[in-house]
């Protein structure tokens, strides 16, 4: 390993300290994290041949040819960030338009109830289904926002949201569309949907259930000080009952519709995201344009898009696109390859423990490029547990989808929620890192069970 590649190293692992310790330095986490983007960059500029030859043998350039290539490669990695954070921002458009038009109010009395563990249980399950329908990310958003509805104490909320971070994580993990690692080893082949579905559903649930057994008992006693039912209805509305009922069913059942998008054009995620966005911003121009004509006067209504779009925390787009460009600097100079083929050199090809590690590592580094250099690694064989559905493929897609939830900035549901409930990253690893750990091993021996037990071969 050379000098530049440990220096790497060294600012990444140097700037990770610093995000983990946000509430103590008071430095804005996503600072930290574009300065950790830039200088690892800088650093690999520096001498980018040896790190090209390495991770793109083919590419025979010398010279300016070099510096070109490092610049597509940049742009290349930026490309597949944008798509995560152009998602990102779509959905969380999407989900504040339905929520400033009263789109959740109808949710919020179905969850409404007296008893706190009573709604940390609806609210484990509703956040475990809709995650595997639609996905973690965008599953989260709207949870926290029907959240904010029913739980005024910030102290409970926190702790109501660290189990959506987790209820979220367990239900995208056995669904093929529920999480961008489980999409990636399903178009590749590697894993089918009757097989991760049949196999990864009843681990996955193990690892919700378990840790919201232990979270209830940091809730005592019945719910106070929640938000007013009639607090949206006090709100001046803007749009009538059947406008904002259209707004509904084209907000979330655009969400819904993301992943047929997806399936139907071959498209990547964020663009049916976009779609649904630029669908529903007409209709509401439309409708203002109807306003407009029935009372007349100023154009400038607070629940316009334009007036929501300035109300997106840019400060979480910035730490995750500083976060995913220093993964992928990691990437360029090979650590993460040569990481994953120690791991199963040193536990001698035990899948069980590859795979667990590979999960606990998904809670510090993206997932994405940790599935991405395992599917290099490891070619999909005929039989075996490297075949289809073999137990390496399915759980890695439980692993890295689960494991994601031991840190707060281990998943991108944990990132957005981070940032929209203001949760620090001490407070999350003091109070809920090992419960969702101890959630986490025991979907692994679950797993275990099923394939020594009962399903010995996959369906």
């Amino acid at each position: 390993m050379s000098t530049l590649t440990i220096t790497i190293i060294v600012v990444f692992v140097l700037g990770y300290a610093l995000i983990a310790t946000e509430s103590l330095t008071k430095i804005n986490k996503a600072a930290i994290a574009l300065l950790m983007f830039v200088c690892c960059w800088t650093l690999y500029v520096l001498d980018p041949a040896p790190f090209v030859q390495l991770i793109h043998p083919d590419f025979k350039g010398v010279g300016e040819e070099v510096t070109q290539f490092v610049n597509d490669v940049i742009t290349h990695h930026l490309g597949d960030t944008a798509t995560t954070l152009f998602f990102l921002m779509g959905a969380m458009t999407i989900v504040e338009i339905v929520d400033q038009n009263g789109g959740f109010n109808w949710v919020k009395e179905v969850m409404k109830t007296k008893s706190k563990r009573g709604l940390m249980w609806r609210i484990a399950f509703m956040t475990f289904i809709l995650s595997a329908i639609l996905d973690n990310l965008t599953t989260s958003i709207v949870m926290i926002m029907i959240l904010r509805k029913l739980i005024r104490d910030h102290n409970d909320r926190m702790v109501y949201a660290s189990l959506i971070i987790i209820a979220a994580n367990s239900g995208g993990a056995f669904s093929p569309i529920g999480d961008v690692t489980t999409i990636m080893l399903w178009n590749a082949g590697m894993i089918t949907a009757a097989g991760v579905i049949s196999e990864i559903f009843i681990p996955s649930l193990v690892s919700m259930v378990i840790p919201a057994l232990i979270l209830q008992y940091m809730l005592k006693g019945d719910i106070a000080g929640s938000v007013d039912t009639h607090e949206a209805a006090n709100d001046e509305a803007e749009f009538d009952n059947k406008q904002r009922k259209s707004i509904f069913v084209i907000g979330v059942g655009g969400l819904c519709f993301v992943p047929i998008f997806k399936s139907i054009t071959h498209l990547p995620p964020f663009i049916g995201i976009l779609l649904v966005l630029g669908v529903l911003w007409t209709v509401t121009e439309l409708f203002y344009r109807h306003l407009h004509r029935k009372k007349g006067g100023s154009e400038d209504f607070a629940k316009r898009v334009t007036n929501i779009l300035s109300r997106i925390d840019m400060s979480t787009i910035l730490f995750f696109l500083g976060i995913l460009m220093a993964v992928a600097c990691l990437q360029e100079i090979g650590v993460l390859t040569q990481l994953g083929g120690s791991l199963n050199t040193v536990f001698n090809e035990n899948h069980y423990a590859v795979t667990g590690i590979i999960g606990v590592l998904s809670s510090i580094v993206d997932n994405v490029p940790l599935v991405a250099g395992c599917m290099g690694m490891y070619p999909i064989q005929a039989m075996g547990d490297m075949s289809v559905d073999g137990i390496f493929w399915q759980l890695l897609a439980y692993c890295a989808g689960v494991g994601g939830s031991m840190l707060i900035i281990g998943s991108a549901a944990g990132v957005v929620v981070m940032g929209l409930e203001k949760i620090t990253f001490g407070w999350y690893m003091k109070k809920i890192s090992w419960i969702a750990f101890v959630g986490y091993i025991a979907g692994i021996f679950c797993y275990w069970l099923i394939r020594t037990y009962i399903m010995t071969t996959p369906i």
